[in-house]
C-alpha cells in the first residue's frame, strides 16, 4: 500500500476508533442517566434515537459534499461538532438540552466523522481488488473502539459519574480534529464542482431494484444494533446483571466485531457478497432466539455479545463493496450514505422502540420478537441482488 494511502486508512481508523466507541458506550449511561434527571427510559431512547436518525439523514449530503470538497473539511467540522454535544451533555443536561446535544449535536456529527467520509476517503486511495479488504479493516477499528471504549465508560461511570465521563469523552472526541488532516485525498479533475455525471448516478441509483433491497436489509442491520446497543445494558440490569457483565457483554460486541469484521471484508473479496449478506442476518436471527430460550446468566449474556459482535457490523465492508461494485467510488460517500441513511431509519426505531415498549409494555420481549423476524426478512431480500456494475442512465459509460 502506498504513503498516502497507508497514511489515509491510519487515519481513519483511529477516527472510527474514537467515534464509534464513545457513541457505542451510550447505552451504558441510560439507567443511571434516567434515575438522576426524572425521567423514563423513552426520554433517552428518543435522543438516542434522535442521534441515530439525524446521523443517517445527514449522511448522504454530507457525504455529497466530502466527494466534492474531500474529507478533511468534514472530518474537522465533525470533530467540533462531537466535541461540543458531549461537552454540552456534560455541563447542562435535562431532558429538553439533551435531546439537542446528545441528540441533534452527535447526530450531525457522526455523519461526518465515521464510515461514510472514512469510507470515500479509503475507497479512493486503494485499487479495486482491495476495497472490500480495507473497508473490512476500517469497520474492525470502529470494533475495537467499541472493546476498548466501553469498559472504559463503565469505569468512569463508576469514579465519576456519568457527567463527569461526558467530560473526558469531549476532550477524547476532540482528537478527531487533527486526525481528520490524515484524511486528504486527490480529487478527481471535476472534483472543483459535482460533475456532470451526478444526475446520471443519483437516477441510476434510484431506479435500481438492487439498491433498494439493499437499503432495506441495511434498515434491518441498524434496527439490530441500535436496540441491542442501547437496551442491552439496561435489559441486563432489570434481570439482576452486574454492571460488570453488561460491560462485558458490550465489549464482546466489539471485540468479536473486529474479527467478524475483517473476515467477512476477506470473504467479500472472494465469494459473493449478497449471500454472505443473507448468512450474516439469517444468522443474527439464531443468535437471539438462541439468546431468548436459554436461561440468562453472566455466561450466557456475555455470550450473546461476543455471537452478536462477530455478526454485529460484518454488514457494514459487505454492504459498501456492493455499492462500490455496482456504482463505482466516484460518489461513493453519497450513495453509501443515502443506503446508511436507511440503517440509521432502522436505528431510530430500534433504539426508540425499545424505549416505548418498555414504559408501555413493561418489557422488551415484543422488540426482540420483531427483531427476529426481520432478521428472516433480511435474509431473504438480499438473494435477488444483482452484483455487477450498473449503466448509468443518461450517461455514456459504466459505473467504474
Amino acid at each position: 500500500m502506498r504513503g498516502q494511502a497507508l497514511i489515509v486508512l491510519l487515519s481513519g481508523i483511529f477516527m472510527l476508533i474514537i467515534a464509534m466507541g464513545t457513541r457505542q458506550s451510550f447505552g451504558i449511561f441510560v439507567p443511571s442517566m434516567s434515575m438522576d434527571l426524572d425521567v423514563g427510559r423513552q426520554v433517552l431512547g428518543l435522543a438516542l434515537a434522535l442521534q441515530q436518525l439525524l446521523w443517517g439523514v445527514c449522511q448522504p449530503v454530507i457525504g455529497l459534499f466530502a466527494d466534492r470538497w474531500g474529507s478533511v473539511r468534514i472530518g474537522i467540522a465533525g470533530g467540533i461538532i462531537y466535541a461540543l454535544g458531549l461537552f454540552l451533555t456534560y455541563v447542562w443536561a435535562d431532558p429538553v438540552t439533551v435531546q439537542f446535544s446528545l441528540g441533534i449535536m452527535i447526530g450531525i456529527a457522526l455523519s461526518g466523522t465515521t464510515y461514510g467520509t472514512v469510507l470515500g476517503a479509503v475507497g479512493r486511495m486503494v485499487p479495486p481488488e482491495k476495497r472490500t479488504q480495507a473497508f473490512g479493516i476500517c469497520t474492525a477499528a470502529g470494533s475495537f473502539g467499541m472493546f476498548a471504549v466501553v469498559p472504559g465508560a463503565q469505569y468512569l461511570l463508576d469514579t465519576m459519574g456519568w457527567s463527569g465521563a461526558f467530560l473526558v469523552f469531549s476532550v477524547l472526541a476532540a482528537l478527531m480534529i487533527p486526525l481528520s488532516f490524515g484524511l486528504k485525498t486527490p480529487l478527481p479533475p471535476q472534483g472543483q464542482g459535482f460533475g456532470a455525471d451526478l444526475g446520471p448516478t443519483i437516477r441510476t441509483a434510484l431506479t435500481n431494484r438492487s439498491y433498494w433491497l439493499l437499503n432495506a436489509g441495511f434498515f434491518v442491520c441498524g434496527f439490530h444494533v441500535a436496540f441491542v446497543a442501547v437496551h442491552l445494558p439496561s435489559y441486563l440490569r432489570d434481570n439482576n446483571m452486574a454492571g460488570s457483565v453488561t460491560a462485558w457483554a458490550l465489549a464482546m460486541i466489539g471485540l468479536f466485531n473486529i474479527i467478524g469484521s475483517y473476515l467477512f471484508g476477506q470473504l467479500g473479496a472472494r465469494f459473493s457478497q449478497k449471500y454472505l449478506l443473507s448468512m450474516v442476518y439469517g444468522a443474527r436471527g439464531i443468535v437471539i432466539i438462541l439468546f431468548l430460550a436459554l436461561p440468562l446468566s453472566p455466561v450466557t449474556a456475555i455470550a450473546f455479545g461476543g455471537a452478536m459482535g462477530f455478526l454485529w457490523l460484518s454488514t457494514v465492508p459487505l454492504t459498501s463493496g456492493l455499492v462500490a461494485r455496482m456504482f463505482g467510488v466516484r460518489y461513493m460517500a453519497m450513495l453509501y450514505g443515502f443506503v446508511f441513511m436507511f440503517h440509521q431509519i432502522g436505528a431510530f426505531l430500534g433504539a426508540y422502540g425499545g424505549g416505548w415498549a418498555y414504559d408501555h409494555l413493561g418489557s422488551y420481549d415484543m422488540i426482540w420478537y420483531f427483531s427476529i423476524a426481520l432478521a428472516v426478512l433480511a435474509a431473504v431480500v438480499h438473494l435477488p441482488i444483482a452484483e455487477k456494475a450498473v449503466p448509468l442512465r443518461g450517461a455514456v459509460g459504466q459505473a467504474a
